[in-house]
Order: structure tokens, then C-alpha cells, then sequence
């Protein structure tokens, strides 16, 4: 079964990824189709990139980016869960990104934004850029959430119905893109 991290991409405090990943990852679980493993940035403490090595040479001095580097590199696809933040990524994101190279390799990427009237699709689409360059494959499928905070109850995300229909077509896309591109990740890096 490949392994799959639902990343919480938000660090800043009060922020409602956590809510929105916790209400995502018993989908993930109960697809049947993936090692299920929450991943929150904020727990990685990221400084903006402090490492003097290109992140291609792995070569790498800061025990935060080696503990970063085996969590990433442990993934076989990835989901997202994103803020847009002034019609882009937000920069712990990009930050968390940037910090490896390899590790993303050949591993799909799925993703779960959130904003207001934009849904977060406008920084899930600047992710899309960003993770091509890095040999990862963005797919289509995505859960898209409008107005994220009308759908807050005591600290708690309740998606619609149509959001969980949205999360089962990811999941089944993500399950089937990180099989076929298991032998590319075997022969990477």
C-alpha cells in the first residue's frame, strides 16, 4: 500500500488547516487504498532555508532539514492541505519545498485548498508550478473549499457531502498516479 502524508501547509497561528486535515485524513483511512500519515509543517520549526548546500548535493547541516528530508522522502504521494494567501502560496509552504530536492521526486501531489471566494484555487495552482520543477505530479483532482470558515463548528471543519465526493476521486487518482510511478521513485536520485 503506497504511503501517504496529508501535509497541514499552514504554520501561522489560529489557522484552520489542522481542522480541515483532521476532517480529511478518516476519508484517506477509510479509501482502503494508502499507509495513511499526518505531517504538520509547524511541528518541523522550518526557518526560512538555512541549509549552505544546494538541497540537490544532500548534503545537509541542520537537523531540522534532516528530519524533514526522512519525512518527505518516506511519502509515496502527498495531499496538501493549503491556505491561499494573497492569490498565492503561502511562504512556509514554498519555504518547506524549496529546503529538498530528490525527496519529491516521482511522488503525485494532490491538493486541498481553502480561502474564501477563491477557494485557495489560485495558490493550489502556483503549487502546481512550483512541484513540476521538482519532478511531481500535480493532479486535477482536488477537494476545493469555499468560505473555509462557514464551515467551522467549535474548532472543528465539517465538509459537505460534496466535499467528501471530491476527496474519494482524489484519493482513487492519487492511489493509481503514485503506483504507476512507484518504478520511476525506486530508480530516482
Amino acid at each position: 500500500m503506497p504511503r501517504l502524508h496529508v501535509l497541514t501547509a499552514s504554520t501561522r497561528p489560529g489557522r484552520v488547516g489542522p481542522a480541515v486535515a483532521e476532517w480529511l485524513l478518516p476519508l484517506a483511512a477509510g479509501s482502503g487504498l494508502f499507509d495513511v500519515h499526518p505531517v504538520d509543517l509547524a511541528d518541523f520549526r522550518l526557518p526560512l532555508l538555512d541549509e549552505p548546500h544546494h538541497p540537490s548535493e544532500r548534503d545537509y547541516t541542520q537537523e531540522h532539514t534532516r528530519r524533514w528530508s526522512e519525512s518527505v522522502a518516506a511519502a509515496d504521494a502527498f495531499v496538501f492541505v493549503m491556505p491561499e494567501y494573497n492569490y498565492g502560496i503561502s511562504a512556509a509552504l514554498k519555504n518547506a519545498i524549496d529546503y529538498l530536492y530528490y525527496e519529491w521526486q516521482y511522488k503525485p501531489v494532490a491538493f486541498v485548498s481553502y480561502g474564501n471566494t477563491s477557494a485557495g484555487l489560485r495558490a493550489a495552482q502556483m503549487a502546481k508550478q512550483v512541484v513540476t520543477t521538482l519532478r511531481m505530479f500535480p493532479l486535477t483532482e482536488a477537494v476545493s473549499i469555499h468560505f473555509v470558515g462557514r464551515s467551522m463548528v467549535d474548532g472543528r471543519f465539517e465538509g459537505t457531502e460534496a466535499h467528501a465526493q471530491s476527496a474519494k476521486g482524489m484519493f482513487a487518482e492519487l492511489e493509481r498516479v503514485a503506483l504507476a510511478l512507484r518504478p520511476l521513485r525506486e530508480t530516482a536520485g
